[in-house]
This record gives structure tokens, sequence and C-alpha cells, in this order.
């Protein structure tokens, strides 16, 4: 049974949305994503050698949000993170080699080797932080805004939560305090209609998640999340309304995983969802949808897009090298990011 359908526009709403903005900025929104991609599948290949020794969260079906949101940012604004990282690091331009080895639990780790997939940071980039506890940088990203605020920074904060978040207590409580402070942050929901392996449907009543929200008493937006674009025009609205003081946003991006929840390969026969409702997400991959439109209209050659796959597969290649050979922790590492009164 197909429990959660496709309802965007599919490449009709990339036709009607690319209108206006150059082929270049078109085909830099491709690259990102179809990077993120390959990054995502060479790590899932690499898995079983038993090398990272972290648990894993991939991004593969849902590059879409990550890279439209971070589109629309500058460097200094931050972004706060679920468990589900690697996307949201790598948009916001988190250094790929300092990621792989935080996943290897090399000292050189952007994290120092201490947190692994699901506590990347990199704050040249303005990828603050990310938590492994389901709601748990909701309010560290409120923390944030709220700082930003009264310092009169030029800062605008983003969250990328689950539908999971949504559940937590302490997200209500961050959606009512920004609304009544009025503060520079966005959350962006990335609901993919599964908890693990529990749907939606027998977690929340039936109700759309953005409109739950709307009791908050803050702008909300539904943005198709598999159309990059539509990403990006939501998140770049209510980046203006946080810049000019009027607050917070909550936007909701439906999209779908097309693996498992955690680790490699796809958990579907396990019988939680239906293996013919993946199947129905994969026809609207986000990459592919901006590639038929890229080459439909001739934005992109079929030479281009093999040089930037030969580009990607080199960069992936010398990353993994790099952190294999990068040096293990050692004792005296301890004492290292350890603060104290």
């Amino acid at each position: 049974m197909i429990r959660y359908c496709y309802k965007g526009e599919g490449l009709d709403g990339i036709a009607r949305l690319a209108q206006g903005h150059e082929a270049a900025f078109l085909v830099g929104l491709y690259r990102s994503m179809l990077r993120i991609r390959r990054i995502e599948e060479e790590i899932e290949r690499r898995y079983h050698e038993n090398q990272m020794k972290t648990p894993i969260h991939l991004v593969i079906g849902q590059e879409a949000t990550s890279v439209g949101c971070c589109a629309a940012l500058r460097t200094a604004d931050l972004v706060y993170s679920s468990h589900r990282t690697h996307g949201a690091y790598l948009a916001k331009g988190g250094d790929l080699k300092a990621m792989l080895c935080e996943m290897h639990c090399r000292a050189n780790g952007c994290a120092g080797s201490r947190g692994g997939s699901m506590h990347l940071i990199d704050k040249v980039a303005g990828m603050a932080g990310t938590s492994a506890v389901v709601g748990g940088a909701v309010p560290i990203a409120t923390g944030a805004a709220l700082a930003a605020q009264m310092k009169h920074e030029d800062r605008v904060v983003v969250v990328f939560t689950g539908d999971a978040t949504t559940e937590e207590g302490v997200t209500s409580e961050s959606l009512n305090f920004a609304a009544l402070k009025r503060l520079p942050i966005i959350f962006l929901c990335e609901n993919n209609f599964y908890s693990v392996q529990s749907p939606l449907a027998t977690r929340q009543p039936p109700r759309e998640i953005h409109r739950w929200a709307a009791a908050h008493d803050l702008p909300v937006a539904l943005a198709d999340g598999v159309n990059v674009l539509a990403v990006f025009q939501a998140t770049q609205a209510a980046v203006a309304r946080a810049r000019a003081g009027e607050g917070p946003t909550f936007i909701e991006a439906p999209v779908y995983r097309f693996r498992a929840h955690g680790g490699a390969g796809d958990d579907s026969r396990m019988g939680y969802r239906d293996e013919a409702e993946r199947a129905e997400w994969e026809r609207v991959c986000p990459i592919k949808l901006l590639e038929t439109y890229l080459t439909q209209r001739g934005l992109i050659q079929s030479s281009t897009m093999a040089r930037v796959e030969a580009e990607i597969r080199d960069e992936i290649a010398e990353a993994f090298a790099f952190a294999l050979a990068s040096p293990n922790p050692v004792e005296a590492d301890l004492y290292r990011h350890v603060y104290a009164d």
C-alpha cells in the first residue's frame, strides 16, 4: 500500500520557478545536489568495511532541502541540524575532508573525533552544531537567534528538523518563544513521513504539519521538498523577513528518504513502508528533475555533466584517502575541547 504519495508539481514546478534564474545558478544547484548524492553513495558503499566508526543517516533523496535552503543563506548565518547531518553540513560549506575524518574517528575530524556522523560542526562555514537527540537542536538554535537579536547581528539562524521533532514539547516551546520575541530564525521541517520505522499516521492525528505550526502565531510555508527551487524560494522569503526584524518562519518540506533510517541500504522489506511507495518517490528524484529541466532547455551539456561527475569523483577519492591517512586520536587529545569554570 502506498501510504504517502508525492503531491508536488514535478518537472512543471521546476520549469515554473526556474524562470528568471541564471543558468549558472541553476547548474550550481544541480552540482551541489549531485555532489551530496555521490558522497552519500560512496559512504554507503564503503560502510561495510567497518572503517567508519559511527552510525550514519544518509540524506539520499533529500538533497533539495539542504541545497535549496543553504543557497539562500550567507556564510555568517547559522545552521543547526538533527542527526541526519550530511546534507546541511555540505550545502553550508562544511569541509568534506574534515567530515570524513570525523566519521573515521580521526583526530583532525571536524569535531575532533568526538561526534561522528551525527554531530558535525564547522564554525567557519556557519554549521553551528547538530544533535542526535530528537528536537535537541531546536532550543539551542532558538537561543542562538535570541543572542543574534540581542547583539544586533545581521544573522539568520536555521534549524533543520524532521516530522518527529514536531512531537517534542520543546519544539512547541521554541516556536512560541520565537514568535513572542520575533527572533530571526527559520524552522525547516523535512517531513519524510517516518520516524525510524513508525509512519506519521501512527504518531500524529490527520493534519498538515505547517498548519499545526501556524497555531503558534508565526508565518508558515509549504514547499515542495523535491524541488530545490521551491525550497530556495521559501527560504529566501523567510530570510528576508528575519533580516527585516519581522520574526521567525516555519517551512514544511515534504521529502522522502530513499534509504533506511540509519545505516546502508534500504529497509523497506521490513514491512513498515511499501517498496512501491519508495519507487514512486524515486520517480521524482530531486536531482533527476533538475537535470531533466537543464538538459531539455539546453542549459547543460552531456560533456559538462561528465566533467562535473569526474570532478566530484576525484574530490571524494582524495577526501577518503586523506581521512584514512589521518592520525588517530591520542590520550592527550582527551583534554582538548574540554571546558570548565
